[in-house]
């Protein structure tokens, strides 16, 4: 475990001094070379990426959006607005790690987390990590056809370290962190820090981190891990989640750590642009995503 951390670290130092770098140049212009320590940094990323484990996933076809290339379907326009959306909430603040929750089960967070993801890497070098932390009814693994172990809770359990956690499929840069064996005691689990040690050691290998988490009402786990990360979407479901119930789970984060709400399960097709939409403070997204997906 201690090299993997020192390799982390290593990466990250030279991370940091290719910025420094880049800020204390004599040379302005953005095209300016810096090719060796970026190569550097680069290189050592990759080191440690290699040790994932690489898996033959059979995604869900009806809900998995991406897998087959077609950029055509229904729902996948949703989810680039969304990813414009969040870039664009990039610009005024810090944002990598996003929290995907919602009031309820059932209302889609999972499809959303997912699908997320893999609009993310559509994008050209944008490598991403989906991660599935709802220890009480874990629905990611299903719809990527991966395997669910080992993940998450082994980590927390020490059972296992970041990268033996972790896989790759056959959507390139696109990585994911299964939630691991059943635990009896998974608030226990949440709650013991190493959740936000997992975060802060991997977190410089990806462009962006999605993190599934249980529904916010019925349990607290949300709240905790909403702590860890640096903003929460909230997906709500169309005609299905009850008033009371999103805005009590609004009411378990803080005002500046929600940055958007998805709705989801929305069947308006009444114009091109029926499908989505969002408000026009740039700090928070909200579009809606006519595709259908439970948990």
């Amino acid at each position: 475990m201690s090299r993997i951390h020192d390799a982390l670290k290593q990466a990250e130092q030279t991370r940091g001094a290719t910025e420094v770098a880049a800020a204390t140049s004599p040379a302005t212009h953005p095209s300016a070379p810096q090719a060796e320590p970026r190569a550097a940094a680069a290189a050592g990323q990759e080191g440690l990426l290699e040790r994932c484990r690489r898996a033959q996933w059979t995604p869900d076809p009806k809900t998995m959006l991406f897998f087959d290339g077609d950029d055509t379907r229904s729902g996948t326009e949703e989810f680039r607005t969304l990813r414009s959306r969040l870039y664009a909430v990039r610009e005024v603040r810090p944002l990598r790690t996003i929290l995907v929750t919602s009031a309820l089960p059932k209302e889609g967070k999972s499809f959303t987390a997912a699908n997320l993801a893999q609009a993310m890497v559509r994008q050209h070098g944008r490598r991403v990590l989906l991660i599935d932390c709802d220890l009480r009814a874990p629905r990611l693994h299903q719809l990527l056809g991966a395997s669910g172990t080992p993940g998450v809770s082994d980590y927390l359990q020490g059972q296992s370290d970041e990268f033996s956690i972790m896989q790759c499929g056959p959507l390139e840069n696109l990585f994911f962190i299964p939630s691991g064996q059943h635990s009896d005691h998974p608030a226990e689990l949440v709650a013991n820090g190493r959740v936000k040690l997992l975060l802060q050691r991997v977190e410089s290998l990806f462009d962006w981190i999605i993190v599934d988490s249980p529904p916010a009402v019925p349990v607290a786990d949300a709240g905790m891990l909403a702590k860890m990360c640096d903003g929460v979407l909230m997906v709500v479901r169309s005609n299905s989640t009850p008033a009371d119930a999103a805005q009590k789970a609004r009411a378990e984060f803080a005002d500046e750590a929600l940055i958007g709400v998805v709705l989801n399960g929305s069947e308006d097709e009444k114009s091109p642009y029926a499908g989505y939409y969002y408000e026009a403070d740039r700090n928070r997204v909200r579009p809606k995503v006519r595709q259908s997906g439970e948990n």
